[in-house]
């Protein structure tokens, strides 16, 4: 077969034939060493051990949410009023009612604007902190750059076999990991927790096998890759990934500390109810087992935000169990001395147009939307920045989806300026504006 060589004609076996002294000595102890090194700044430096991300698909309206609009004319206000939170002069839409009562310990971000005004474009730039490089449809699912949770899975690691990066029930469209590698993607849990049959997949053995079968399998299978690959030159070997896969899941299987994350049911009835009898609210309370157990990054995926029609009829029948749940997540981990070092941050791709179209809906807009925090060191009670008096555009302490991203990863004590590599060497800026929002820091 062909050997690949790079420019100057040196191939990966050439390099081989001088030797593992230079190796052990200076390069893979020395970066061993140097992650351990790393590591242990990074725990020191961070606000946060963990993020749960809630993403609200098709991009959620800021005024019948977060920034309500009560003296504006009523083609722009819409049907809800606005009512008073927790804090003194702040105010959030009708249907906000638990999250509005809990106001002191979230932080809103109204400020946040971009130009990316479809779906898959307004994804990507908010999931990963880079906007794409080519026009994308509402409609396409793109991988431009890794996604948060790769990069925190990269980055932070999980103990006990889990994975350290989930996703319920799908991945988000941009939620991938591009050239960090298939080993970095979301491991996606896909069923209802709040069925009585709830099952993960892959993190039991299949049915019919036994535990004595699967070590001899396993074994056969530890001989087998003993052997040399005969693509042993050829860079993104698909083995490789493969065998990445093969190591996570028998450590899942394995894991007893992941086997006890995923059984829902041991939860008591109280808290079940209190997080809503619901696929969202069960999925909450799910993630923040999965937090408690060491997992780092957790995306809750719920769709269906894309109201160009009938948005206020849809809303009345939605907002208030599912408000209801997040409000119930952020209680619960405060209650189980969790919220301080849990980052919750609910968000979408933008927000929603400020007239009300002749199908009762709004429709996509990027200049203004609403971001909210709570724990992971934030500090409660806050509005930070502003939309103008009819909610058109951020026009105070203006922000970017850059300054978002930066924030979540310096909470998480990862250096948002971080230069990453490619697969073919190039270099490539974690974010290229690094600088985190400064209000939600500690």
């Amino acid at each position: 077969m062909a050997i690949l060589k790079n420019c100057d004609g040196t191939t990966r076996r050439d390099c081989l034939k001088l030797g593992l002294g230079g190796l052990v000595a200076g390069g893979f102890l020395g970066s061993l060493e140097a992650r351990a090194i790393a590591n242990e700044q990074r725990a020191k430096n961070r606000e946060a051990d963990a993020c749960i991300l809630i993403w609200l698909d098709g991009g959620p309206t800021h005024y019948e949410t977060f920034d309500p609009k009560p003296l504006a004319p009523v083609e722009i206000r819409g049907q809800f009023e606005a009512i008073q939170t927790k804090v003194s002069g702040v105010h959030y839409s009708k249907h906000m009612k638990k999250m509005a009562a809990i106001a002191d310990k979230l932080a809103v971000v109204r400020s946040i604007r971009h130009n990316q005004g479809n779906h898959g474009a307004g994804n990507h730039y908010m999931m990963t902190g880079a906007p794409p490089r080519i026009p994308v449809g509402c409609g396409a699912f793109v991988s431009f750059h890794p996604s948060l949770g790769s990069v925190v899975a990269k980055e932070l690691g999980a103990p006990n076999g889990l994975p350290p990066y989930f996703s319920m029930p799908r991945m988000s469209r941009s939620g991938g990991p591009n050239f960090l590698g298939a080993k970095y993607a979301p491991f996606v849990v896909s069923d209802d927790p709040n069925r009585k049959s709830f099952r993960v997949r892959d993190v039991a053995l299949p049915s019919g096998l036994d535990g004595g079968d699967f070590s001899v399998r396993k074994d056969i299978r530890s001989s087998i890759d003993k052997m040399l690959r005969m693509n042993d030159e050829v860079a993104g070997d698909p083995a490789m990934a493969f065998d990445e896969f093969y190591d996570q899941g028998f450590e899942l299987i394995s894991s007893k500390e992941a086997q006890a994350a995923f059984d829902i049911g041991k939860e008591d009835g109280a808290t079940r109810t209190a997080f809503g009898r619901n696929p969202f609210g069960q999925r909450a309370l799910l993630a923040r087992r999965l937090v408690q157990a060491g997992v780092p990054f957790v995306t809750l995926y719920e769709g269906g935000w894309d109201h160009h029609v009938g948005i206020f009829d849809a809303l009345d029948k939605r907002l208030p169990s599912f408000e209801s749940s997040i409000a119930a997540l952020i209680n619960d981990l405060e209650v189980n001395g969790m919220l301080e070092r849990t980052m919750v941050v609910v968000l979408g791709e933008f927000g929603r147009t400020p007239t009300i179209n002749a199908r009762g809906g709004r429709d996509h807009w990027s200049n203004a939307m609403s971001v909210v925090f709570a724990g992971g060191g934030t500090s409660g009670g806050q509005v930070i920045g502003a939309t103008d008096k009819q909610g058109y555009s951020a026009v105070e302490n203006v922000l970017s989806p850059e300054n978002f991203v930066s924030t979540i990863y310096k909470k998480l004590g990862i250096d948002p300026g971080k230069l990453l590599r490619s697969p073919d060497g190039r270099p490539i800026h974690l974010v290229s504006d690094a600088n985190p929002i400064k209000e939600l820091m500690a």
